[in-house]
C-alpha cells in the first residue's frame, strides 16, 4: 500500500499563503505531519502559481526535504516544472504525477521518467478525452503499458490511475473503476494503482462515509495506492483494517499499531 500525502498543494489556501510569505516552518510541519500519519510519499503541487511555478517548486522541494527524508511525488501539468523538482529530489525513488496517453503529455514526460528512474502515475486518458467506460480505461492502459515498458519503465514503477468520477454525475462511475482495476490487474499483474479517491463523492452529503466505503471496495479488487490526506485518522484506520482483513498485514501488526495510535477511538 502506497499512501501519497496530498496536502502540500497551493490550491489549498493555507499552503498558498505559506508559499507567498515563504513560511518554511509551516510547510515543514505539514510535511512532518503527513509522514508521521503514515504517508509513504509527499506530493508537491504548486500548479496554481502560474507565473513562477518552477521557482516555487524548487523552494517547496528544498523546504520539504529539510524537514523529512521521504520520497517526493512531483505534481505539475508542466514538464519543465516536473524536471525542476526531480533534479532536487534527494531521498528515495521520486514519483511523477502524472503521465497520460495524450501524445504531447506522454512525449514530454516519458524522457523524465526514464532519466530519473521515477515511478509514474499513469492516467487512463488519451487524446479522445476522459474515459467513459471500463473498456475505455483498459484500452488506454494497454497502450500506456506497451509504450512505457518498451521504453524501459518496469512494471513496478507504473501506477495506473483509473480516473474516479463523481457518482452524483455518473451513476455507474464507481462500478466502472472497480471493473477497470480488475481487468487491468488481470492483464498486467505486476503493475500498481493509485487514484484521487474523494472525487467519487463530489456533490453529495456524507462524503466521508462514501469515501471510506469506496476505499474498501477498491482495495478488494487490487487498488494499492491512494492520493489522500493521511492525517484523516478515520480514513487511515479504514485502510489499515482493510489490509488486515485482506491478509496483507503480517500478524496484523500495522492494524495493532494503528489501534495503539488511537485511530479507532470514538
Amino acid at each position: 500500500m502506497l499512501i501519497i500525502g496530498e496536502l502540500i498543494n497551493t490550491s489549498r489556501k493555507a499552503i498558498k499563503a505559506a508559499v507567498e510569505t515563504k513560511d518554511a516552518d509551516y510547510i515543514k510541519q505539514v510535511a512532518k505531519d503527513q509522514l508521521e500519519a503514515g504517508a509513504n510519499y509527499i506530493d508537491v503541487n504548486c500548479g496554481t502559481m502560474v507565473n513562477n511555478e518552477a521557482e516555487v517548486m524548487e523552494w517547496l522541494v528544498n523546504t520539504v526535504q529539510e524537514a523529512v527524508e521521504a520520497p517526493l511525488s512531483i505534481d505539475s501539468p508542466d514538464p519543465k516544472v516536473i524536471e525542476a523538482g526531480l533534479r532536487l529530489v534527494k531521498y528515495g525513488q521520486p514519483m511523477i504525477n502524472s503521465i497520460s496517453d495524450e501524445k504531447e503529455r506522454f512525449d514530454s514526460i516519458l524522457p523524465l521518467a526514464v532519466k530519473y528512474n521515477a515511478k509514474v502515475v499513469a492516467l487512463c486518458m488519451d487524446d479522445t478525452g476522459m474515459p467513459e467506460t471500463g473498456e475505455d480505461r483498459v484500452r488506454v492502459a494497454q497502450s500506456l503499458y506497451q509504450k512505457l515498458t518498451e521504453a524501459g519503465v518496469p512494471d513496478e514503477n507504473i501506477y495506473f490511475d483509473p480516473l474516479v468520477k463523481p457518482i452524483s454525475a455518473v451513476e455507474k462511475a464507481g462500478v466502472e473503476v472497480l471493473e477497470s482495476i480488475k481487468l487491468i490487474k488481470q492483464l498486467f499483474p505486476k503493475v500498481h494503482f493509485t487514484c484521487g479517491l474523494s472525487n467519487v463523492s463530489f456533490g453529495l452529503p456524507n462524503r466521508k462515509v462514501l469515501n471510506r466505503l469506496f476505499v474498501v471496495q477498491t482495495m478488494t479488487v487490487g487498488m494499492d495506492g491512494y492520493i489522500l490526506n493521511p492525517t484523516d485518522k478515520e480514513m487511515m484506520g479504514v485502510i489499515y483494517a482493510s489490509l488486515a482483513l485482506l491478509g496483507q498485514d503480517s500478524y496484523c501488526m500495522n492494524y495493532l499499531t494503528a489501534h495503539r495510535k488511537g485511530l479507532y477511538e470514538v
